[in-house]
């Protein structure tokens, strides 16, 4: 007599209710897959992996109070084992390569999820990764990844802001000269012409990004 399949017991987060019951009605359909719990930010995603222990986590990147890089990085350091999706509209080389960092073992596009997330949550459940072609060859395409410190980060997330060097220098305690050296190994790392052309490039790369 064959035993009845196993169920994988999801966790849903996502900032967006109306997509995380698009993923539900999926789910519900399917007779080995089990929605244990949902959540809307990071921070409310953390809590939830600790009260379901989910066998496999669908991630949203981008959500307030904390986003889902860090929620990913805060759940690893608890469970090394946790297995997590990173689920974005958005496919940013260093969003990527964060997520990739903070530990996801799949990477899926939120346009893909009617046809991807089934077999997507199947594979990761069972200890491989998945990178789809799209991603693979995103990632490839900007290897070795361009990478600005940290510090380079906050002028630039300034400078979207529409800060000048003066009350950048002011808001870091630094210097306007010093701002302007940062800003300029910025437009060198991102071939820049322009501090207005390296906000756009970092926007699309996924370095910074504005809040919706």
């Amino acid at each position: 007599m064959n035993s009845a399949p196993s169920t994988i017991r999801v966790l849903c987060v996502d900032d967006h209710p109306l997509v995380r019951k698009g993923i539900a009605s999926i789910l519900a359909n399917e007779a080995d897959l089990q929605l244990v719990g949902e959540a809307g930010d990071g921070r409310e995603a953390v809590q939830a992996f600790r009260l379901h222990r989910p066998d496999v986590t669908l991630m949203d990147l981008r959500m307030p109070q904390m986003d889902g890089i860090e929620a990913t990085r805060l759940i690893r350091e608890e469970d090394p084992e946790a297995r997590i999706i990173a689920l974005t509209s958005y496919d940013g080389d260093q969003e990527i390569y964060r997520s990739l960092e903070a530990g996801v073992r799949g990477y899926i596009l939120k346009e893909m999820v009617h046809t991807e997330i089934v077999r997507a949550i199947r594979v990761v459940h069972s200890g491989k990764r998945l990178m789809p072609a799209e991603v693979a060859e995103r990632l490839s395409e900007h290897f070795p990844q361009v990478t600005l410190t940290p510090r380079e980060v906050e002028v630039l997330t300034f400078v979207a802001q529409g800060l000048g060097n003066k009350e950048i220098g002011a808001q870091l305690g630094t210097a306007a000269g010093t701002v302007k050296m940062h800003l300029q190994n910025i437009l060198c790392k991102l071939g820049a012409s322009d501090r207005t052309h390296a906000v756009t490039l970092a926007i699309r790369r996924g370095i910074i990004y504005l809040d919706r």
